[in-house]
Formats: structure tokens, C-alpha cells, sequence
């Protein structure tokens, strides 16, 4: 039987060799904040996430992910943050997590199992279960309580010599750990600096955020039409949002990533506009199939680029504006309707007008007409309407 002392010295080297940036251990307690998580499905502010809902009873005790549970493993692995970016106009910019060729889910799994069988050899007897943030499960609570660090105002998990840019992952097992001292401190002190950085001020308190005003939400888990209000807080935001992490403090800390598969070329940091836009089904799947990018699906992105197109006026999308006005799906048909309102040649009125006359979805055509009165309004040099960016 291994001695708790060396079983703890053999998981946290074998977590480092396989580069893993931060370790804890922590029990297997419900956790802290699943009230918090309550309030915050009382007030609506997940929005269209329903697996919130649907899973809630999960949520409420670790057992619901692995029977048993005693423990949990948690692992922070760091990605590279505060990234260079362009200002072109034809540029969307993506998340730090996001811009890697490679798939974290799979990264992760791949060393996770690796990590569990070390674990098996120590304890033969021992059940686990390592996950990477798809299952029922209050990662950053326990990532606390496993001292990695405490949650932010932004609601990001900060490690005082790291920031936050990290990934986190756990291995939940059946057996009793040496368990680490939880992070109690909250060095956040009076900064503000997330809250009022937020392009569209969806953290409404510290450590509060509605996820129906938040970029990463929006561009990414929100499936329907973007509201029209929150459209030009989008900004040059393609897939996600890192503001509230690169004003940070904490984030000078920040260090490189550890693991190669994040640590090399970040393809995906930016993204030509006009490209996307070009993408059909078979082209975004080559692309982005084994990135997180995926999750968007094209339908997602692609609508996220028409806003992007708008917010930038970037002339150079236009074209592809005008043929998506055909496109099979109506998210993306009424998007590059109000992408064209912001170019006002006559082309793209007549050809607006031209869809509106055989537009057979209800919700496309209020896009289109729409787009129209926006057209209208910058003729006449009326100002626009509250939806409108200025």
C-alpha cells in the first residue's frame, strides 16, 4: 500500500511530467456555490443554456458524475493568453483558449487517462473518472477548495502566480486523497478593471455575470438571432472574448503554456472575415472539426462574422453579404441582411428588396425590413433607432 505522503509526491509528478500547471486535491463535498448557481438560474441569466436546467440535480453532488466519489483531482493546464491582435478591418478576432489547431477536450482526455493510470497502479483498488468541463460538475468551486486559486470578479479562477489563463480539468475517485489547503484568500481587492472593461457590461456586479450580455455566450452557446442591442458590443469579436482576462492585474503573472499542443503556432487567434464567410458546410468542417471553433457550428459562426462585417465595415465582405442573402439557413440569411444595412449603395438596397419579395421566414423578413429602414434613416440623416449602433 503506498503511504499517502509518497502517493501525493507520484500524482503530482507524474501531473507535471505530462505538464500539468497546477495541482490539488480536494474532497469530494457538495459544492459551495451550487446556491449561488440557483440565484443564478432564478434571475434567467443562462439564457439558452438549458443543460443548466435539465442537469441541475447533478450539479448539487460530485456522486452524479462518478458513484462513490471521495475525491477530486484538480489540474489547471495553462494556454497562451494576452495574444497580439490585428486591427484590420477585415479581421475577427477569437478567444486565447480557442486559438490552438488542437481540440483541448481531446488534449486533456488524452493525458487525463494517462494520469489515471498512474493512478491505478499506485491504488489498484481505486475507481476514477477524469473530466474536462462536459460533465455536471463545479469545476472552479472545487478547483478552490482544491487551493488553485479563487474565483475573480470576472468569475474566472485566478491563481496568484499564474492569472487565469488555464483550462481545468479533474479526476474524480472513489477513494480517500491527502487533500490540499483551499484557497480562502480574495485578492481582488477594489479593482474593477473587468467589470468596467466589459464591451457589453454582462458582469452586472462583481463576480456576477448574465450570460445572455456575454460575448463568449453570445458568439458561441447562443444559437438564435443575436439581439439587436447586443450586436455592435460584439465589436471585432468572431468566436468568444478575452477582455475581461486581458485587463487583469493578475494576468501579468501570465506564463507561457507548458503542453507543445498549445505552446506552438496559434492559427486560429484570428480569422480572415471574408474566408469565413466563403465556408460552406464541408469547408468549416475541414477547418475547425477537431477545434473548439467547432461547438459553433457554421450556422454560429458564420452569423457571428456578418455582425463582425458590420461592426468593422468591412467593405471587402460584401459580396459574400449579398450571397448569403440565399443561403439554406435563415440565421445566416438574416444576419448578412443587417450586415448590408451598414453599406448603403443602392446595389445592396435593390438587392434586399429583391429577397424581401420572396422571404418566406417571418423572422428573416423583420430582418430584412429591417435593414431597410436602417438604409432609409442613413439617407435621410435621421439618427438611429435605440438598436442601432451609432
Amino acid at each position: 500500500m503506498t503511504k499517502p505522503e509518497q502517493l501525493l509526491q507520484s500524482l503530482q509528478a507524474a501531473a507535471a511530467a505530462l505538464k500539468f500547471d497546477l495541482f490539488g486535491i480536494c474532497p469530494a463535498v457538495e459544492p459551495t456555490g451550487f446556491s449561488r448557481l440557483l440565484e443564478w438560474l432564478d434571475r434567467k441569466y443562462h439564457g439558452e443554456m438549458t443543460y443548466f436546467e435539465t442537469r441541475l440535480a447533478a450539479y448539487a453532488t460530485p456522486t452524479a458524475v462518478l458513484d462513490r466519489v471521495a475525491s477530486l483531482i484538480v489540474l489547471g493546464m495553462r494556454y497562451a493568453g494576452c495574444l497580439p491582435r490585428s486591427a484590420s478591418e477585415r479581421i475577427g478576432q477569437v478567444a486565447s483558449y480557442a486559438a490552438a489547431p488542437a481540440d483541448y477536450h481531446e488534449v486533456i482526455w488524452r493525458k487525463l487517462d494517462h494520469l489515471g493510470k498512474i493512478l491505478e497502479e499506485l491504488m489498484p483498488e481505486a475507481r476514477w473518472r477524469g473530466v474536462v468541463d462536459t460533465a455536471p460538475l463545479l469545476e472552479r468551486e472545487f478547483a478552490q477548495l482544491a487551493g488553485l486559486g479563487w474565483a475573480g470578479k470576472n468569475t474566472m479562477l485566478i491563481n496568484p502566480k499564474q492569472g487565469s489563463y488555464f483550462f481545468l480539468a479533474a479526476i474524480l475517485v472513489d477513494r480517500e486523497l491527502p487533500y490540499s489547503h483551499p484557497f480562502s484568500a480574495d485578492h481582488c481587492g477594489t479593482c474593477r478593471r473587468c467589470l468596467e472593461a466589459c464591451p457589453t457590461a454582462a458582469l452586472v456586479e462583481p463576480h456576477l455575470l448574465d450570460a445572455r450580455r456575454c460575448i463568449s455566450y453570445l458568439t458561441i452557446e447562443h444559437r438564435s438571432p443575436i439581439p439587436l442591442d447586443m450586436r455592435p458590443g460584439l465589436g471585432d469579436w468572431l468566436f468568444g472574448c478575452d477582455v475581461c482576462q486581458d485587463v487583469c492585474p493578475w494576468n501579468r503573472f501570465a506564463q507561457p503554456p507548458s503542453a507543445v499542443e498549445f505552446a506552438g503556432s496559434l492559427p486560429n487567434a484570428t480569422l480572415d472575415l471574408v474566408e469565413v464567410l466563403q465556408m460552406d458546410e464541408d469547408a468549416f468542417r475541414r477547418r475547425f472539426r477537431k477545434t473548439p471553433l467547432w461547438r459553433a457550428r457554421r450556422r454560429g459562426l458564420l452569423r457571428n462574422a456578418c455582425i463582425v462585417v458590420a461592426n468593422t465595415r468591412c467593405a471587402a465582405a460584401v459580396p459574400e453579404l449579398l450571397r448569403l442573402l440565399t443561403d439554406q439557413e435563415p440565421l445566416l440569411r438574416g444576419a448578412a441582411a443587417w450586415g448590408l444595412a451598414h453599406f448603403p449603395e443602392s446595389s445592396n438596397r435593390t438587392a434586399l428588396q429583391g429577397r424581401l419579395q420572396v422571404e418566406a421566414d417571418d423572422e428573416v423578413r423583420g430582418e430584412l425590413v429591417r435593414a431597410l429602414e436602417m438604409m432609409d434613416r442613413s439617407a435621410t440623416g435621421k439618427p438611429p433607432s435605440p438598436h442601432e449602433p451609432q
